[in-house]
């Protein structure tokens, strides 16, 4: 295997943590800002990209931390060394409600495709790339599930999906349709493409966005019942907007009571 042999426990519920189990000189890489916990021992360094091409010079490694600023993350990543003489453990966290999903790499050809935010951490010598798209539908109109990530290797990966997890096996030719910002993420040999969804009323009135992506089989498709960016646009339309102590918020007057109450600073 050129990936590290990690051993891990998945702790929680509503909101998970995985705890990663190092042998001695084992390392795991983890997206910046995931890391919960670990035990004396470990060495935490800060890397360009993905790590997996930390010995083919400078060039390498920018080439692995190009492929992640065309996927909007950060250039760089945070690789967890045991240096210890016994096993360490390192635990990682869930970025807000939801599943984390353990994804073995092996079983699913050496190959998976998730969304660009559902990475969590993984064995060294895991890739994180970019899964460029043939079709110009999917280029033009994807929207959240136009860039998306892929993992490659013969190691554990561990992504995260938002809300209640669904796992579908696809037959061969069987077609699933979902928002795009629901997919988690899916297997090699699945076909994605995007598609309008048609009709005026649909297009004007519908509220459930102008696409969605069509999954056709064979294989396995993870989806969320919760993506991020639905989340945030919740939170942020229900936020007091003009700042101030939003008094009538809970009323059914709403804005208009702070307006008779003299409060419209």
């Amino acid at each position: 295997m050129t990936s590290h042999e990690i051993d891990y426990e998945i702790f929680g519920e509503e909101m998970q943590y995985v705890e990663i189990e190092l042998d001695p000189q084992e390392a795991v890489v983890a997206e910046a800002g995931s890391f919960m916990m670990m035990d004396t021992g470990i060495k935490m360094e800060t890397i360009f990209g993905d790590g997996s091409n930390q010995n083919q010079g400078v060039m390498g490694k920018l080439f692995s931390a190009g492929k992640r600023l065309l996927t909007g993350e950060s250039l760089f990543m945070t690789v967890f060394l045991n240096q210890f003489h016994g096993k360490r453990k390192v635990s990682f966290a869930s970025p807000y409600p939801g599943k984390i999903i353990p994804i073995d790499l092996t079983e699913y050809g050496g190959r998976f495709i998730c969304q660009k935010d559902a990475f969590l951490c993984a064995a060294k010598g895991v890739t994180v790339g970019i899964e460029f798209s043939r079709k110009l539908g999917r280029g033009l109109f994807g929207g959240e599930g136009f860039i998306m990530q892929k993992l490659e290797g013969d190691g554990m990966a561990f992504v995260h999906a938002g809300g209640t997890l669904a796992r579908k096996e696809l037959a061969v030719g069987e077609v699933l349709k979902v928002d795009t910002g629901c997919i988690v993420g899916f297997t090699k040999d699945v076909d994605y493409d995007v598609e309008f969804v048609g009709g005026i009323k649909n297009t004007l009135f519908g509220g459930e966005g102008l696409f969605y992506a069509s999954l056709r089989g064979p294989g396995v498709v993870y989806i969320q019942s919760l993506p991020f960016s639905r989340l945030a646009g919740r939170v942020l339309s229900s936020a007091p907007q003009g700042g101030g102590n939003q008094k009538g918020e809970g009323s059914i007057l709403g804005g208009l009571g702070n307006l008779l109450d003299g409060d419209n600073r």
